[in-house]
């Protein structure tokens, strides 16, 4: 592939240029923001600089999409006994132990107990407690789907889908096209009642997706208190991740 750049507005668009026997010239944006074109043998680079250029706008809004969810690095985490996990606004101390059967991590008095065969595997360790937090996760963004979902019926808003992921700028984003919210991992480390402003305030995008007026008349409408839950959410959560 041939690496190319275009100047659009103040920005440089880079873009890797796949000449295939296709009839037009293709533009796709990657889930790590890379752009891609593809043409014809026979199509000027200069045609497709110019194509790139036409395209700026909605390959700077499709790049910005796929930044809002792109991985980020967490603090340096051992998954020692006494370490500190949040888990639904509450700090949590590890506890963990050595075992010969099942490796499990349960939530067990006040404390979070990791089994692990290896004590020492700290990549065995940290998928482990990434697996129980993604379980957790599910569970709970559904049942706060499940609750609040009656309060849009009236509204003919389908009911959505719930997938999660790790992403490093947002708690959720509506994804209109395949009706499904997507919701940050991270988020079950937040309140209950956090979770449940996110989940609303996502669902509300499919009949407003804007954040117009009408979005928030309708937010403050079935949540009066959702600044107040934002604020905690944005603040206090946000610092101990």
């Amino acid at each position: 592939m041939e690496k190319h750049q275009i100047q659009y507005g103040n920005n440089l668009i880079e873009f890797n240029l796949e000449r295939k026997n296709v009839k037009n010239v293709n533009l796709n944006i990657k889930p790590d923001m890379s752009v891609v074109v593809s043409a014809n043998e026979k199509v000027p680079l200069s045609f497709i600089c110019d194509f790139v250029k036409g395209k700026g706008a909605w390959i700077s809004k499709h790049v910005k999409n796929f930044e809002a969810v792109q991985p980020y690095g967490q603090s340096e985490r051992e998954y020692v006994s006494g370490e500190s996990f949040k888990y639904l606004g509450k700090q949590y101390r590890l506890r963990v132990f050595e075992t010969e059967n099942e490796e499990i991590v349960k939530y067990y008095r006040g404390f979070i107990h990791l089994y692990v065969k290896d004590k020492n595997n700290l990549s065995r360790k940290a998928k482990l407690m990434d697996d129980w937090y993604r379980e957790k996760a599910r569970k709970a963004f559904q049942k706060s789907l499940d609750k609040l979902y009656p309060s849009m019926q009236k509204h003919k808003i389908e009911k959505p889908s719930i997938d999660i992921r790790v992403m490093k700028a947002r708690w959720g984003s509506a994804l209109v096209d395949s009706n499904t919210i997507l919701l940050n991992v991270d988020l079950i480390k937040a309140p209950k009642y956090c979770i449940d402003y996110v989940v609303l305030h996502e669902m509300i995008h499919f009949r407003h997706n804007d954040h117009s007026g009408e979005f928030y008349d309708m937010l403050f409408s079935l949540m009066p208190d959702w600044e107040k839950r934002k604020v905690i959410l944005d603040e206090e959560v946000v610092k101990d991740l």
